[in-house]
């Protein structure tokens, strides 16, 4: 079969044939591959600089680690592995996947669901958001971010604040559901000012991070209590692209009724993985069939994989591999 192979550790994936898997165990399914995701953690995996890969001998491998296709009795399915996706054929574990709605395209039933762990986990599972929530997304221009605003919107908030550096796509959120946004190029005084009117006006009850670093800092600060009672609020990190440590300081923590916590893949429980695939992305896809979720794809044929896995795509867009 056809694939996009990883050949030499670094070096970009090549259009290249690779031995076609089969379907051994029990739990396993065979899947013809349609459509599959690039996203930031399979450029790091493919480079052999995450985390999950430092110790792993390099020998030849399929990037990816989901997509979108047909099982053999033709019923088109969401699947995530680890085994690489970005190929003709694939093996994976049936529980890890999900019924895609016959009418949804397949780039975008490749592309939506990484967005959705990204955000719907973090905003249901570790906020436990409610209807009427006021919630701010700190880094929220890029594509989950984007997600994020709409699925905070889809959870019944009331009010949906924005931060991020880029004005246009900033302006853009606020055409997808975000009801203000505050520039994250402000200095640091303004900044902090800012947050503290909207907290002193619509107390924020959830901020979903996908920055960390000194923007977090100033959020905390701004939300710092005076020893009187303070308005419970929770911070979800789900990335760090401002950085991976902030200080913090105690009389924060001793002074304000807030509760820090992450969202990943090892942060979430067995109970709650196994609802992401059996109710949200499938609540997802339904969401994006109705038009109620705009996810946006670039799409490119698996034979050209090579020539755009460092070249431009258009920003804030999903690469899909079609195949």
């Amino acid at each position: 079969m056809k694939a996009a192979v990883i050949f030499e550790k670094g070096k970009s994936p090549k259009y290249a044939d690779f031995p076609e898997p089969e379907a051994v165990a029990e739990n396993e399914i065979l899947i013809s591959v349609k459509a599959a995701s690039i996203k930031n953690l399979d450029r790091a995996r493919a480079s052999g600089n995450h985390y999950s890969t430092e110790k792993e001998e390099h020998k030849p491998t399929i990037i990816g680690s989901d997509g979108a296709g047909y099982l053999e009795n033709g019923d088109k399915v969401y699947f995530f592995s680890k085994k690489g996706t970005v190929a003709e054929k694939v093996v994976v574990d049936k529980k890890m996947t999900v019924p895609i709605p016959s009418e949804l395209d397949f780039s975008i039933a490749a592309a939506l669901p990484n967005a959705v762990m990204g955000s719907a986990m973090a905003l249901r599972c570790k906020a436990d958001i409610q209807p009427g929530n006021t919630v701010l997304i700190n880094g929220a221009t890029g594509i989950t971010g984007k997600i994020a605003v709409q699925i905070a919107r889809l959870y019944g908030a009331k009010k949906i604040i924005v931060t991020g550096r880029n004005e246009e796509a900033l302006q853009a959120l606020l055409k997808l559901g975000a009801d203000e946004m505050i520039s994250l190029k402000a200095d640091d005084h303004d900044f902090i000012q800012k947050i503290k009117e909207i907290h002193s006006e619509t107390p924020i009850d959830i901020i979903l991070d996908y920055i960390w670093g000194h923007s977090v800092e100033m959020i905390l600060s701004a939300l710092k209590g005076d020893g009187t009672f303070s308005h419970h609020s929770k911070l979800v990190t789900v990335g760090g692209m401002s950085g991976d440590t902030i200080q913090l300081s105690s009389q924060i923590l001793r002074g304000t009724d807030i509760q820090i916590s992450g969202s990943g893949l090892g942060s979430w429980t067995k109970e709650e993985s196994a609802l992401l695939f059996s109710e949200i992305i499938p609540e997802m896809f339904q969401a994006a069939l109705d038009g109620k979720i705009n996810m946006e794809t670039e799409n490119v044929d698996i034979k050209e994989v090579e020539s755009v896995w460092n070249g431009y795509v258009q920003s804030r867009k999903r690469l899909v591999i079609r195949i």
